[in-house]
């Protein structure tokens, strides 16, 4: 009966790849299958961790890009202010006084905008931070330098609106900023691509992952009663083997 038990083994493989849907369910269904499968998975949450890194590397570059305009806009006034304490022919010493105050609260503002300018505790203005984007499925990506806004590095810290230099100042801090906006603005598309391409990469990694592991249902039923008639044609020449010999074992008890 052990020939009859190794029979019924052999469908068990069957069964199980059947119900699971799957080609390769263990190593011992194809050993070199299942470690090319095990390394497309891994590359496909390489790529799929990447493109999630890219997004949110994407999502800090818009958060310090926003606030990046609005510290332009600051600026832009306190330009403004400058060339018009610049004319004297209208304005005084009262006079520079009050754009001198009106730019201090500007520039506070400034700031205040930077200093609380963070994605996920990290500052993103204020050059104490830069940003490696682990956009690709083995860790690598971009190393962002991002823009330094401070009112020390703008050269704008004890800002005097009367200054001989200060219309100077002020636009040298503009063309910095739109300089360093300009930069995160192409690694922002660059994130995007790399997004995309992980995307498809991912997608088709998958596919090929799927190809050589999912099971062709309508191939393995085909097999399966193939073997199933071999099976019981094997069962019936084991059972007239076992009656044959049951006969002959009869014959010679009659002697």
């Amino acid at each position: 009966m052990a020939g009859i038990s190794a029979i019924g083994s052999s469908f068990d493989n069957y069964y199980g790849s059947i119900a699971s849907g799957n080609r390769i369910n263990t190593a011992a269904d194809d050993a070199s299958g299942l470690a090319i499968a095990q390394k497309l998975e891994k590359e496909q949450n390489g790529l799929t961790q990447g493109s999630s890194n890219a997004t949110e590397g994407v999502s800090a570059l818009n958060i310090a890009d926003g606030a990046l305009s609005q510290v332009t806009d600051s600026l832009q006034r306190v330009y403004e202010l400058s060339v018009k304490s610049a004319n004297t022919l209208m304005y005084g010493e009262e006079e520079r006084g009050y754009m001198q105050a009106e730019a201090d609260d500007l520039l506070k503002g400034v700031a205040d905008l930077i200093g609380s300018t963070n994605y996920n505790g990290k500052n993103l203005l204020d050059g104490s931070d830069s940003l490696h984007i682990a956009s690709n499925p083995d860790g690598s990506g971009p190393d962002i330098s991002m823009v330094n806004a401070s009112l020390k590095s703008l050269g704008l810290d004890d800002f005097d609106i009367s200054s001989g230099d200060a219309i100077s100042k002020v636009s040298d801090a503009i063309k910095q900023i739109s300089g360093g906006r300009a930069k995160m603005g192409a690694a922002s598309v660059g994130l995007e691509y790399t997004k995309n391409f992980n995307d498809i990469a991912a997608e088709n990694t998958l596919s090929a992952k799927s190809s050589l592991e999912d099971l062709d249902i309508g191939k393995a039923v085909s097999e399966k009663q193939k073997k199933q008639l071999l099976q019981n044609y094997q069962l019936m020449m084991l059972k007239k083997q076992q009656e044959e010999k049951q006969r002959h074992a009869a014959g010679l008890m009659q002697f």
